[in-house]
């Protein structure tokens, strides 16, 4: 499976992923500017807007999917009184997550290595959803909405971002050629109107933002 390979073999050198995610290296600092055309500013509201569904108050149960290395949310999290659990599909990825919750000393999350079309949930289990740039990647994305949508409380919120495609030439270029070719999205992917009207199919209430090529959503059930 070429996106579960392609995510084994990050989480060996997460440092170099997370320094792009977090823009706070060099290769990072290039990576966002030239190929996500975020310059400082802008990704700081690509942040935002990424978690721009999690109150700074919340305490209810949270699931985030995928976690990947933690490395935007974990600091929030240690804010929030408030139960947590992330799912991963990567192995690495979880490990890379768990050295950066005790890096935090982050003690109430727990991590758990999943597939998000059949989440290992009850039904109507947690109040909020969390996916950061997590729908690109998946391969099954019709059960990835049923299954986040399934386990989420009526009231409850999915938030999160995601890439769409149509918003920037160069950002959908290096896409194409560049994660597609080594696995680390997978085709289709959304647009902007598209994404409306797929949430709108699951959710009462949906909101779309986007800064450049990354949509963020904040739903109802």
């Amino acid at each position: 499976m070429q996106v579960a390979d392609a995510y084994e073999k990050l989480g060996k050198i997460s440092s170099l992923y997370d320094g792009m995610m977090t823009n706070s290296t060099l290769t990072g600092r290039m990576a966002i500017k030239y190929f996500w055309q975020l310059d400082n500013e802008n990704y700081e509201k690509f942040v935002k807007q990424a978690f721009a569904g999690i109150p700074k108050d919340f305490e209810g149960k949270l699931l985030e999917v995928p976690i990947g290395t933690g490395i935007l949310s974990l600091p929030i999290y240690k804010n929030l009184n408030a139960e947590i659990i992330g799912v991963d599909f990567s192995k690495t990825m979880l490990e890379a997550a768990n050295k950066n919750a005790k890096k935090l000393n982050l003690r109430k999350i727990k991590l758990i290595q999943g597939d998000v079309k059949n989440l290992p949930f009850e039904s109507e289990f947690f109040d909020t959803v969390l996916s950061i740039n997590g729908f690109h990647v998946f391969n099954e994305k019709k059960s990835a909405y049923e299954e986040t949508q399934r386990i989420l409380k009526f009231g409850g919120k999915f938030c999160g971002c995601m890439y769409v495609h149509g918003e920037n030439f160069w950002t959908d270029f290096f896409v194409k050629n560049f994660c597609e070719r080594f696995g680390y999205f997978m085709p289709p992917y959304e647009t902007l109107k598209s994404l409306n009207e797929r949430l709108k199919k699951f959710y009462r209430q949906v909101e779309i933002s986007h800064v450049e090529s990354f949509a963020g959503f904040i739903c109802t059930k």
